[in-house]
């Protein structure tokens, strides 16, 4: 039998027949790609919003979030590797096909389904089907990924995305080739997609101590940031901790979560957060006026001073999705 090219992802693995790709969910059969994880979820549960982070997505609600096993990268820090590192026979599973999943959704009162904790794209035929039965029934979809997908096929599953998170690990790509196994440019590709597709977009990057937590590197990555997707694109610096293969490296200290926080905001970002440390710069605050709009403790959301999209005491435009 010929080999098949599979282009999912950048990688674009070429399979012999009964080969599996690097991803380890996607198999040539006979010269036709099948999925091996498809309505086979191994993790899905009742998570808040603000969990995946989004911040400026429908703030308080809750999101049925799901995965399979599979990874298209093999990032050294991953606090999810025991399932995306995995192959499919190594965990176990449900059977939930699509319909399945909206249903439970719409049982559950969750306003969102949420693709997530893997890399969403090594089951995309079944993350695709499912976000056309919630888009139908009137759920929203959301998506917490790496960004490491082709142009054609995340534009078509952009049509259907509400809102997504990507996680831009650095911005280098010696540390992408080095600790993630990949490549940065198709990452700044896709954010770039994700926003001319009009998916409310937020990005998150896990400040991991001597790889990616030089400021000058923070400072051009934010300007980027600035330049292609706009000041309102809220940020999530995340702190590190020692796991999986870089347990030799410490806790990403709080002072340097500050000085990325405080960097991208001198860069003109206006809604800079800082995850896994609890403190006030989880906190919402109107770029205007500087008050308070949206406090949170822990995923726990306590006031919303956001009205029609706008800061209740100036009046300026709050950029999000506040309402459902």
């Amino acid at each position: 039998m010929g080999k098949v090219k599979c282009e999912l992802c950048p990688t674009e693995c070429v399979l012999g027949d009964y080969e599996v790709g690097g991803c380890r969910v996607r198999i040539n059969k006979g010269g036709t790609l099948y999925s091996l994880v498809y309505g086979k979820p191994c993790s899905a549960h009742i998570d808040p919003i603000e969990k995946k982070p989004l911040f400026h997505f429908l703030p308080g609600t809750k999101a049925l979030s799901i995965s399979t096993v599979g990874c298209v990268l093999g990032c050294k820090f991953c606090q999810n590797w025991e399932i995306s590192q995995a192959k499919p026979e190594e965990t176990d599973f449900a059977d939930f096909p699509p319909d399945e999943l909206v249903r439970r959704a719409l049982m559950y009162a969750s306003p969102s389904l949420c693709y997530t904790y893997t890399e969403p794209a090594v089951f995309y035929e079944y993350m695709y089907d499912t976000a056309v039965l919630a888009r139908e029934h009137g759920v929203k979809n959301t998506i917490h990924t790496c960004g490491y997908i082709n142009e054609k096929p995340l534009r078509q599953l952009a049509k259907l995305l509400d809102a997504a998170d990507v996680d831009l690990k650095a911005f280098n790509e010696d540390f992408y080739g080095r600790v993630c196994g990949g490549r940065l440019k198709p990452v700044l590709d896709a954010i770039v997609v994700l926003k001319q597709e009009g998916v409310w977009l937020e990005l998150t990057n896990l400040v991991i101590p001597t790889l990616n937590d030089d400021m000058d590197e923070i400072k051009r990555m934010s300007n980027w940031i600035v330049e292609k997707t706009g000041p309102d694109t809220p940020v999530h610096f995340s702190r590190f901790f020692p796991f999986y293969k870089l347990k030799n490296l410490p806790s990403t200290p709080e002072e340097t979560l500050r000085a990325a926080r405080d960097t991208a905001m001198a860069e003109g970002l206006r809604y800079v957060y800082i995850g896994n440390l609890q403190s006030d710069a989880m906190n919402t605050y109107c770029y205007n006026c500087h008050k308070l709009l949206v406090e949170r403790l822990g995923y726990f959301v306590k006031q919303v001073n956001i009205e029609d999209s706008k800061c209740r005491y100036c009046g300026a435009h709050i950029a999000g999705i506040w309402k459902a």
